[in-house]
């Protein structure tokens, strides 16, 4: 089985006529299956109102599909976010009589500026998708697996069961895990991708994980599973900053941002600011409002939810 995650941005309920409603929250997901194949629509149910709906939907995404209605400050931050997150394949469908050459000068230079154009129609979009995943190989035997949590929840007889799509490696029945950030590890007891029961979950599969050891109370949405030793958690960063072009003036002590990486969203104050010339390449030194956990060498997301037309800030290396 292979699974593609999508993130559906510009249309909210676009969804529902590309597959089957599955878990809502300020994230709504769609399922699409043929065979063993399937799709994963993921739509940022909150946002415009919310960015960290939109951050977290473009996080768990492989590809993306770009609806647009009309070229508006959501578009602008959505090209933003999605070149920031680094998802470099998707479609967009332009609509209410818009045209490509519109929008050419605003994603110039940006991941979206290589997307496929196709015409609004849901059949075509749902046997694209398909054909993509169908390319997809998933390896189920890595040493070691890591797995962000976003929907968590107990089950009566079951017990602790989480939600999320495997980020890196494969993630095994009986696999002995870290719950970070913190101290605590769990057993993963069983494993279902689809309603379907498996031995084991590999990069990119929708999969729900029943635990034992952990408690529900023990959970956060951007909790991380893993077994990989390589993984840190830290509680400050100093790294390279590199802010969006748009961005409209330079950061400075104090500020308050949001860090984002894999399905953490984390409240980040800028305790030191480190600028060479241009102010859009910065050194910044973050404090943390709570651990992050990643892979050395990882890049994450800088946003600044109190901002105004764009909250999209840049990106920081982890070191």
């Amino acid at each position: 089985m292979a699974n593609l995650n999508v993130a559906i941005l510009g249309a909210l309920d676009y969804g529902k006529d590309l597959g089957k409603k599955g878990t809502a929250s300020d994230l709504t997901f769609y399922n699409l299956k043929k065979g063993q194949n399937t799709v994963t629509f993921i739509e940022p149910t909150r946002y415009p109102e919310r960015l960290a709906p939109l951050y977290h939907a473009v996080s768990i995404a492989k590809k993306a599909l770009l609806i647009v209605d009309q070229i508006n400050p959501a578009f602008g931050e959505s090209v933003i976010m999605l070149d920031s997150a680094g998802v470099k394949d998707g479609i967009v469908v332009m609509r209410n009589y818009l045209s490509r050459e519109q929008i050419a000068p605003l994603i110039k230079g940006t991941v979206v500026d290589g997307y496929d154009f196709l015409e609004d129609d849901k059949n075509v979009l749902r046997e694209r998708f398909l054909a993509d995943v169908a390319k997809i190989e998933t390896k189920q035997d890595c040493p070691t697996g890591t797995m962000p949590i976003d929907h968590f929840f107990n089950v009566r007889g079951i017990g602790t069961v989480v939600l999320g799509s495997v980020a890196e490696g494969s993630i095994k029945k009986h696999d002995d895990l870290m719950v970070l950030p913190g101290e605590k590890t769990a057993q993963v007891r069983s494993i279902q991708k689809h309603d379907e029961d498996f031995d084991s979950a590999g990069v990119g599969e929708r999969t729900g994980i029943a635990l034992k050891g952990v408690e529900v109370d023990d959970l956060d949405r951007g909790t991380i599973l893993t077994n990989d030793k390589s993984i840190k958690q830290v509680s400050a960063i100093t790294g390279k900053a590199k802010v969006v072009k748009y961005w409209p003036s330079p950061l400075k002590e104090g500020m308050v941002l949001h860090i984002g990486h894999w399905m953490q969203y984390v409240p980040a104050r800028i305790e030191a600011v480190l600028a060479e010339g241009d102010w859009h390449q910065v050194e910044l030194t973050l404090k943390l409002d709570k651990k992050l956990v990643y892979r050395p060498g990882a890049r994450a997301v800088l946003t600044y939810p109190e901002g105004g037309k764009l909250r999209v800030v840049g990106t920081i290396d982890l070191p």
